[in-house]
């Protein structure tokens, strides 16, 4: 049996630290040679960056690419949250889900811009209008300690902030990441604080903090350099064949869930940095740092050859250098470090030598398993290939599996090789391997402990930062060359061919039994009714059987009280359908589901062709709500935009919605709908809204109601969004509870058919709404109005105005987060607004 310790998991979790973003993950990816060369320049410099901001996109892609690839500082990027708070224009993933898509756009990012990408345990809750705000849901204690982590594993020599302390980057997050990041600057080098982390690394002091000025692409005011450092970040690399202004554009565009799509500028592009803290920079951001090889006592030899080995370096034959690079590597094997600081850059350059010589030789390790998946206890089968694309005799010496937990050889084989690489012979192994039945289910590290509402609960200090968990499953090739043995960890993964994309790969994954997905996330009675539970059960190995149950609070039950199952075939799926009958009165609460006894785990798989595919087990949970509510009407138009589960929400209380699309939209008889009812960000995601919008107005002026959810005042596609003018602002109420004041408490939208008071503004979820209008016609009439604390009344999140026969209502309330949260006020005063008229 084989099992991987502690000390093994930590060393593990320190060099993905110092790996290229994303390798832990990835399949090997072979250099071009223009990026082999800059690699072999990079072992020549010394130095380290460390970007600091709120969100997945706050961060500088131009700044990150120009001082990764062109100044080859070790450059990284951490981001305090993981975007889950945000909107997400590519699908309808919220929460949780947002944040697994924007974690993996950040590694994609990470890896066309050289950066490494970091993570603190903050949640993202959305908005917030001033760091007072944010620090009280934050566990700011937290926060900093995971900074000051950061700080110390990666012990950067410079931090920048992309935030000034003043407030004026306009969202309480962006505030509070400068206002933390001051406070790590200090605590970083203390060992009074968070002392606990010293088990694992040492105090670091970075030399300075900077903040790097915001400038947007149109702003030509001109800059005071006696008060900035400039860096011009438009600098073009031929060997790469474009800017760092032009990688980093490509860069920015990965962040496609929000939809941040960014065009390409050639030419001189400006970037400014400002003193912060620390001893201050007069001419250039390492002023003062050395980052050549005499940082490290003696290492002048190792700088000159390395010299040696980029000047020898030739495009058609790069295995030429490697005997020069095992030199450097040989040294710095046997290298006695007189500090920490010598230790952590042997450590950064071991690795980094290392790659290269990999690349250099094209040496390729893979070990492939049959199948993306198994079940813990069960059997995998792997193919492992070793080639060797260069004439230098390596030899094939270790070869050593590491499962998490342990494991069983089942066919034999042998754990060590001695075989001489041939030049592109491929050596190739197959095995099975019986898995520990200890093994837990592959989930994100941050995910496996609920969440509490403004941060992630992660114990491990050798998982807090990374983008995501380490693989569990991997392999170490052992090879030899010159009396040199170079160790090489490559995680298991499984291979397949598209038919349209060709070669995929995607990480190997340990799975339930058996999955059941709940249909809906939300379950909501209106009436004494039974609705129908729906589980999809999916099989995560062959023979797959049991008996299934829901597990229910007092006063509801289910017809069956249980369901056997039998699944014969891995992925098998099977539907199963219980009766659910609510109580008299109103109620919310959960049910779950237990397979065979215990909890049941769902499924969810995360596919977009820009990031890899991600598979999530969260616990098979929904929400019931029985609500005291009445409707109106029958049919709805729902014109989709950029992604909301509202019309799920709808048919839970017995709407009728056909979906309006660009397909459909001309042909379709508007007048049989009750009301019409706009998605979020349809007049910004939706091009053909500015020839659709005059037939939505003149449904309304007909005799329709048009429901009209929040837009972002850029971008939008018409002007002519309501039948008056009004202005969409950048005004939002960003506390979920804070408190309603009924403006209008007589206006049908609060009366009728459901009586709206206070209780229905309780429970409401992350916020209460966002892009409110700030100005409007005398002919829209304001209903509510709602503020945070200290903040002036924004009656702008809910305007109404008659409009020929018909009735227009914009609405900034955040009814797309309430409905599939189940929050059962939201759902009375929404049945108001499509009830309107009836």
């Amino acid at each position: 049996m084989k099992k991987l310790h502690l000390q093994q998991w930590g060393l593990l979790c320190t060099l993905l630290l110092l790996l290229p973003c994303g390798v832990g993950a990835q399949a090997l990816k072979p250099m071009k040679t223009g990026e082999l060369q800059l690699a072999l320049k990079k072992l020549r410099v010394l130095g380290s960056v460390l970007y600091i901001a709120a969100h997945p996109d706050d961060e500088n892609t131009r700044l990150i690419a120009y001082l990764a690839k062109h100044k080859h500082y070790e450059t990284a990027y951490l981001s305090l949250t993981r975007g889950d708070g945000g909107q997400n224009l590519i699908g309808s993933e919220q929460g949780y889900l947002l944040g697994v898509i924007r974690t993996q756009e950040l590694l994609a990012a990470r890896r066309i811009d050289g950066g490494k990408q970091f993570f603190s345990t903050a949640n993202d809750f959305g908005f917030s209008r001033n760091p007072r705000e944010t620090l009280l849901l934050w566990d700011s204690t937290r926060v900093l300690a995971d900074m000051v982590w950061t700080i110390r594993k990666f012990r950067p020599d410079v931090l920048i902030t992309r935030f000034p302390t003043d407030g004026s980057g306009g969202h309480g997050h962006h505030t509070s990441s400068a206002l933390l990041a001051e406070d790590a600057f200090r605590a970083a080098a203390d060992p009074k604080m968070f002392p606990e982390q010293l088990k694992y690394v040492s105090v670091w002091q970075p030399k300075r903090l900077l903040w790097n000025k915001w400038r947007g692409v149109n702003d030509t005011a001109k800059i005071d350099e006696s008060l900035f450092l400039p860096m011009d970040v438009g600098t073009y690399n031929p060997l790469l064949g474009e800017s760092y202004y032009d990688i980093a554009m490509d860069s920015r565009s990965q962040h496609k869930s929000q939809g941040f799509g960014a065009a390409k500028e050639r030419g001189t592009r400006m970037e400014y940095v400002q003193h912060i803290m620390g001893d201050r920079a007069q001419n250039d951001l390492f002023d003062g740092i050395n980052t050549t090889w005499t940082r490290i006592k003696g290492g002048e030899k190792i700088g000159k050859l390395i010299d040696q080995a980029i000047a020898r370096f030739n495009p058609e034959n790069p295995s030429a250098v490697v005997p020069l690079l095992l030199q450097v590597y040989r040294s710095l094997n046997k290298w006695k470090p007189a500090n920490d600081d010598e230790r952590y850059w042997i450590n950064v350059k071991k690795e980094e030598v290392k790659e290269v010589i990999r690349e250099c030789a094209g040496l390729w390790f893979e070990i492939v398993a049959e199948d993306y998946s198994a079940v813990a206890g069960d059997s995998v089968s792997t193919i492992t290939t070793v080639l060797n694309r260069s004439n230098l005799p390596f030899k094939w010496r270790i070869y050593d599996v590491e499962f998490a937990q342990g494991f069983e050889r089942s066919n034999g084989g042998k754990a060590s090789k001695d075989i001489l690489l041939v030049n592109n012979v491929p050596q190739i192994i197959k095995n099975k391997y019986r898995l520990s039945e200890k093994l837990a289910i592959s989930q994100p590290y941050w995910l496996i402990k609920p969440l509490n509402k403004g941060m992630y609960q992660v114990d491990d200090w050798q998982l807090v930062g990374l983008p995501e968990t380490p693989p569990e499953h991997t392999v170490l090739f052992g090879v030899e060359l010159d009396g040199v043995q170079l160790t090489y960890r490559i995680p298991m993964m499984y291979k397949w061919t598209h038919r349209v994309d060709g070669e995929q790969y995607r990480p190997f994954e340990i799975v339930p039994p058996v999955t059941a997905n709940i249909k809906d996330k939300v379950y909501v009675f209106s009436d004494r009714n039974p609705k129908e539970i729906s589980l999809l059960l999916k099989a995560g190995r062959n023979n797959a059987s049991g008996r299934v149950s829901l597990v229910l609070p007092q006063g509801w039950r289910s017809k069956p009280a249980f369901i056997d199952f039998a699944l014969a075939m891995k992925e098998e799926e099977k539907t199963v359908n219980f009766q659910l009958f609510p109580p008299d009165g109103g109620s919310t609460a959960e049910i779950s589901v237990m397979i065979n006894g215990e909890p049941a785990h769902g499924l969810e798989e995360i596919n977009y062709p820009h990031i890899p595919i991600q598979m999530l087990y969260p616990m098979a949970t929904a929400k019931i709500v029985k609500l005291d509510i009445q409707t109106k009407g029958k049919l709805i138009g729902y014109y989709d935009g950029a992604g909301d589960e509202i019309p799920a929400s709808l048919r839970q209380i017995g709407y009728q919605v056909v979906n309006l699309t660009d397909d459909n939209f001309d042909n379709m008889n508007l007048s049989q709908f009750d009301a019409i009812i706009t998605g979020v960000r349809a007049y910004n995601a939706r091009p053909r809204i500015k020839f659709h919008s005059p037939k939505l107005l003149d449904y309304v002026e007909q005799g329709g109601t048009l429901i009209v959810q929040y837009n972002v005042s850029f971008g939008l596609g018409t002007q002519q969004i309501g039948p008056y003018p009004f202005r969409i602002s950048r005004e939002r109420v960003t506390l979920e509870d804070a408190p309603i004041t009924f403006v209008s408490p007589n206006h049908p939208l609060l009366n009728s058919p459901n009586k709206i008071t206070q209780d229905d503004f309780k429970d409401w979820v992350q916020e209460r709404g966002l892009y409110f209008a700030d100005r409007w016609d005398d002919k829209y009439e304001t209903v509510i109005s709602c503020a945070d604390p200290g903040s002036d009344q924004l009656k702008g999140g809910l305007l109404f105005a008659k409009y020929g026969k018909g009735a227009f209502i914009y609405t900034g309330y955040a009814f797309f987060r309430q409905l599939p949260a189940g929050v059962s006020g939201a759902y009375r005063l929404f049945t108001n607004l499509i009830s309107y008229g009836k």
